[in-house]
């Protein structure tokens, strides 16, 4: 199989390599980063990447799906399929579906359902669009666990934000938590009666919802500036998530918080 990714940063780069020790035939483009990646032929341009792909996975940050998109249909062969993995608004995910059309390209929406950096490629994703039943095919095939969320572009991208508003909302209280137990030297103590209640694992568990907080406040925020707009969208209160934005936007303006 002959796999394009779009974006070789964290997740990109980790789809990009465990792909290639599966045996795929991976190209892989960043302007940004050129990672190590063994087995991974890196080239300077989303078209070269593209040229000859059967599957193109898109993974370079939702500000830039739609630019990574149009460059890539072009050069992108009959039969391709174009998968979108950046998490957005289920409107720009039916937009890029919408643009994908235009040129025949079949299209597939797919959520990555938890950080990869634990179980990497074998990350749950769920995918929708068009194009699912083939694309759940190809990726099954190489050992990728993937549920199918329909044919609508857009639908797997609702059900992660609808996710994240408990997700991320849980790592704000957390911190919030823990932010205020430092100002009366009392962290380690209400850490542990947070961590208790996850029972085994409950520390681990607690400590990667903090340094997650701090690496990704940025594009957390985006995120859940996302999640705000959809819950507007469906006429759904979202006072927790407007908290959660506001959490964010501090952490990536001081990613110290709260001290370790």
């Amino acid at each position: 199989m002959r796999v394009a990714v779009l974006g070789l940063g964290e997740a990109g780069s980790v789809y990009a390599g465990d792909l290639a020790a599966r045996g795929a035939m991976v190209a892989g483009v960043d302007p940004r980063v050129r990672p190590e990646l063994p087995g991974v032929r890196q080239v300077p341009t989303i078209a070269e990447a593209v040229d000859g792909a059967e599957v193109v996975l898109s993974l370079v940050g939702g500000e830039a799906s739609t630019t990574a998109l149009d460059e890539a249909l072009p050069s992108m062969g009959d039969g391709a399929l174009y998968a979108d993995l950046n998490t957005s608004h289920p409107d720009t995910k039916r937009a890029l579906a919408a643009r994908a059309a235009e040129r025949g390209i079949p299209f597939s929406d797919i959520a990555i359902l938890a950080p990869v950096g634990r179980a990497r490629i074998e990350t749950d994703l769920l995918v929708s669009g068009a194009a699912t039943p083939r694309l759940l095919d190809v990726l099954r095939g190489v050992g990728i666990p993937a549920a199918d969320a329909g044919p609508e572009p857009g639908a797997a991208a609702g059900r992660k934000l609808l996710r994240s508003v408990f997700m991320k909302g849980l790592a704000a209280l957390v911190l919030e938590s823990a932010t205020a137990a430092d100002a009366v030297g009392a962290r380690d103590w209400v850490m542990g009666q947070i961590a208790a209640e996850f029972g085994d694992g409950g520390e681990r568990f607690v400590e990667r919802l903090l340094d997650g907080t701090r690496r990704h406040a940025v594009r957390r925020e985006a995120e859940m500036r996302d999640v705000a707009a959809y819950l507007e969208s469906l006429d759904a209160a979202h006072p927790m998530t407007d908290g959660t934005v506001q959490w964010l936007r501090t952490v990536a303006a001081d990613p110290a918080l709260p001290a370790r």
